[in-house]
């Protein structure tokens, strides 16, 4: 290779390099343009109260909404405690305690509903179903037949009732309850279900 071949060479590379990193520099840019661009969308989407979003998606302040939502479970639960008379605190509470599976402080809030008003249905009801879930069967049966009481064609009560009784082995009374579920509503998804558990228990 003569000299002057071998600086063209040279002259080659380096117009390579100065050409690849302009390049690279522009892509950077532009890519960096779009990150913002979609971050921009991604909030003008949003809500007008909603918490800032990075670049990742993430939102801000999540650990703060968390302790905001514990400080807020223990007011309410708090506040039914220190107002044995409020039937809606106790409600609330009852709900709250349900949702994060304590069904045992959930049942003892709802007891307390019940002494407050007695007539209240969904209380009652509640009663069956909370019962059932924390396996207290004997209780759940007791609240779910008071519930009926009041209201014999409630589809939802049955259903509870037909789950508490098959679970326990009780085979006539639930032969007799699913029936009565069947009466109120033939297309119920669960009558299939309950049918076959009361054949195993024949």
């Amino acid at each position: 290779m003569t000299r002057d071949n071998f600086l063209f060479a040279i002259i080659g590379v380096l117009l390579g390099f100065i050409v690849g990193f302009m390049l690279h520099g522009v892509m950077s840019e532009r890519d960096a343009e779009r990150a913002a661009a979609s971050t921009t969308q991604r909030q003008q989407q949003l809500p007008p109260d909603h918490p800032p979003v990075g670049t990742d998606g993430s939102t801000d302040g999540t650990a703060n909404n968390s302790q905001q939502s514990m400080e807020q479970v223990q007011q309410t639960i708090g506040r039914a405690r220190s107002n044995p008379k409020d039937f809606e605190a106790q409600i609330m509470a009852a709900n709250l305690e349900y949702q994060i599976g304590q069904y045992d402080e959930a049942i003892k809030f709802l007891l307390t509903a019940n002494q407050i008003k007695p007539d209240d249905y969904n209380t009652v009801a509640n009663l069956g179903m909370v019962n059932m879930d924390a396996g207290h069967l004997d209780a759940a049966e007791k609240w779910y037949r008071a519930a009926l009481a009041k209201k014999p064609d409630d589809v939802a009560v049955l259903d509870g009732l037909c789950n508490v009784l098959l679970t326990a082995g009780k085979k006539q009374q639930a032969e007799e309850i699913i029936n009565k579920l069947a009466k109120a509503d033939p297309s119920n998804q669960d009558l299939a279900q309950f049918r076959d558990r009361l054949s195993k228990l024949k």
